[in-house]
């Protein structure tokens, strides 16, 4: 992927939302062509020269501090990770030029996690590693959204189940908040792994088979997934409610995922059907395929 290209966009992206009537410029009442804010009004909020913003966003300036990152942020009002995500893609320039990038190692998921997981019979939880891939899973998790065991390899992808199958997708009651979630969280891991060309054969599978993919990918959105709720529907208890908390791991590529229901809610009776059925089928470890879940494919 072409980082260059990739800071390009998404900064014009960000100029593009912003309303130049509420930034205190003096505005000269011509008709604008397109929307937000135009290279030389950011440059002016952000106290360079129009000239250097330019390389800036084209990904043509050397060596640019992290002030001038920040102020560029600044300027454009991004939020905490947006921040974080454009100092990614600063940084991520050069990359190209240097040849590629060494693929990093297998990933693995320590036994001890292993052992948690399969202590959590009445939890739902799943480890998530680079590039959105389950690592590994317990029996609930696996009844609550799918069984990644089933799957081929090359599908075991939280991104690639959701947008490209329909029962998967179905299990959401708000399938559109999910899609921007999963979009966003992808991109603030892409711009964490610059280089990385399995992040960019990701996108690309998913913009040819998911047109939803392509409409939330476009908005350059970017998020950490850390906390929330989850609305969902099973066929075996109907729909009901779910917090979940994301931890990362030591590795920290590896995101612990687990989800529950507050206490005394019907939502935790749902769950507690969806443990007992688990229980009553003999799931009560995590499954072998999660002890390996194609490490570093």
């Amino acid at each position: 992927m072409d980082q260059r290209a990739e800071l390009g966009t998404f900064l014009r992206s960000r100029r593009a939302r912003i309303k130049p009537e509420d930034t205190g410029l003096t505005l000269y009442g011509e008709r604008r062509r397109v929307p937000g804010l135009r290279r030389e009004e950011l440059a002016q909020l952000a106290g360079v020269s129009v000239d250097y913003y330019t390389r800036f966003e084209q990904g043509r300036a050397d060596n640019v501090s992290n002030e001038i990152v920040d102020a560029v942020a600044t300027a454009l009002r991004l939020g905490a990770d947006e921040r974080t995500h454009l100092h990614h893609l600063v940084r991520a320039v050069p990359v190209g030029a240097r040849g590629p990038v060494p693929a990093p190692p297998p990933q693995e998921v320590r036994p001890g996690v292993r052992r948690l997981l399969e202590t959590m019979s009445d939890t739902p939880a799943c480890v998530i590693g680079r590039g959105s891939e389950f690592l590994a899973w317990n029996p609930l998790y696996a009844a609550l959204v799918t069984d990644p065991a089933a799957l081929p390899p090359e599908r075991r992808n939280k991104l690639w189940l959701f947008f490209c199958d329909d029962e998967v997708r179905h299990r959401f009651t708000d399938p559109r908040r999910k899609a921007e979630c999963l979009a966003a969280n992808f991109r603030m891991d892409m711009g964490r792994h610059p280089g990385d060309p399995r992040y960019a054969a990701l996108v690309e599978r998913l913009s040819a088979a998911s047109e939803e993919f392509r409409d939330v990918w476009a908005d350059q959105d970017v998020s950490t997934k850390r906390h929330g709720s989850l609305g969902l529907r099973h066929p075996a208890v109907g729909e009901f409610t779910l917090s979940y908390e994301a931890l990362r791991l030591t590795d920290p590529d590896q995101l612990l995922i687990t989800y529950t229901a507050e206490k005394g809610s019907a939502s935790e009776a749902a769950l507690g059907v969806l443990a007992e059925q688990v229980r009553a089928a003999g799931g009560g470890s995590a499954t072998p395929e999660s002890r390996s879940a194609q490490a570093g494919r």
